[in-house]
């Protein structure tokens, strides 16, 4: 597998990094676009930023001259902003959140990226219990199968958030300091790196703390790279849902039927394994009648075109929602993940 040409940087030769220019690409990963022309320098005399400066040096041995100067490299971005501080828009019914995902070309995008990755899935698949399609999905739904990684320098998105984004800025600002210990880990330039506008990274999308925790070297080539290394991408997300509690084997969702005053009840932020199987069934919850009285779960409000519905969840849904809090995000990984299945194990024309 051949490795991304990024500079090295040892923390004391950061400064020599640095001369990296920077290359902001569009990309449909992103929620807006990433224009040059409002960005502006960091005023580095700032009392957070030299407070900031000394906190992470001290605590982790790092050359302050140099991490001085590559935050010195840091645009302050409005745009991100912004996208950050809009009011939140309507939240789409699930038809139309799922038809988003759920088209002819990503699912079949998904069955190529299966067919050309099989061996590694399948390795993963030994080792997590998680299945391949599941970790197809979740790379489909992120990044398109890697197409779209991204265009904002991860830096410029964990500064802007971190020093002049008061709701969560202590978040983006542990997140910036992941990111300076991320960078040296794993060898990555950390004046080029390119993510999210919320700092996410590589084909999986992962912060810079989860890259650290649950990042694997799947090529066992000594370093962790999720943004060129297709083996360690897949082997990171099988360990990431390994992590969180995936249950080999288990069934992920199933559809239900449930009494319409019931339905109306659902709340579609509500994440949690809040119940049981048997306590559904005893609410007039009807679904598949293989699972266990005992087994947790959550009722999901999954509304079709032209009517109310409702599937449950269980542990590996759960585990999904995990990686985004989000109900309709499981489900639009969970439903592509059957796509991309079916079309894999369809006999050929």
């Amino acid at each position: 597998m051949k490795k991304p040409s990024a500079a090295k940087w040892p923390v004391t030769a950061l400064l020599a990094a640095l001369a990296c220019g920077v290359s902001l690409q569009a990309s449909c990963a992103d929620t807006v676009p990433a224009p040059r022309a409002s960005a502006a320098p960091f005023d580095l005399t700032r009392p957070e930023i030299q407070s900031f400066l000394a906190e992470v040096t001290q605590k982790h041995g790092l050359d302050r001259d140099a991490v001085q100067a590559l935050l010195a490299q840091g645009m302050r971005q409005p745009r991100i902003l912004e996208a950050m501080s809009r009011p939140a828009e309507r939240v789409s019914p699930w038809y139309e959140y799922r038809a988003r995902f759920l088209t002819e070309a990503r699912i079949r995008q998904g069955a190529e990226f299966w067919q050309e990755h099989r061996e590694r899935l399948e390795a993963v698949e030994a080792a997590t219990g998680v299945p391949p399609a599941y970790i197809v999905a979740i790379i489909g739904v992120e990044t398109l199968y890697g197409r779209n990684k991204g265009s904002w320098r991860v830096l410029d998105a964990l500064m802007t958030l971190g020093f002049d984004y008061p709701p969560r800025a202590p978040f983006f600002r542990a997140e910036l300091e992941q990111f300076l210990l991320l960078t040296r880990e794993e060898r990555i330039d950390p004046s080029t790196a390119l993510g999210s506008y919320a700092g996410a990274m590589g084909a999986p999308q992962f912060i810079p703390s989860s890259y650290r925790r649950y990042a694997v070297d799947g090529s066992r080539d000594g370093q962790r790279d999720l943004f060129m290394d297709w083996d360690d991408v897949i082997a990171s997300v099988g360990h990431y849902f390994k992590e969180h509690g995936w249950e080999p084997s288990g069934i992920v969702l199933t559809e239900a039927t449930a009494d319409p005053a019931l339905m109306a009840t659902l709340d579609p932020r509500n994440l949690a394994l809040d119940t049981t199987v048997g306590s559904l069934r005893e609410r007039g919850v009807v679904f598949d009648p293989g699972v266990a009285a005992g087994t947790r779960a959550i009722l999901i409000p999954a509304e079709l075109q032209d009517r109310p519905h409702v599937r449950v969840g269980f542990q590996n849904f759960h585990v999904i929602t995990r990686y985004n809090r989000s109900i309709r995000y499981a489900m639009a990984v969970h439903d592509l993940a059957q796509a991309v299945q079916s079309l894999v194990n369809a006999p050929e024309a």
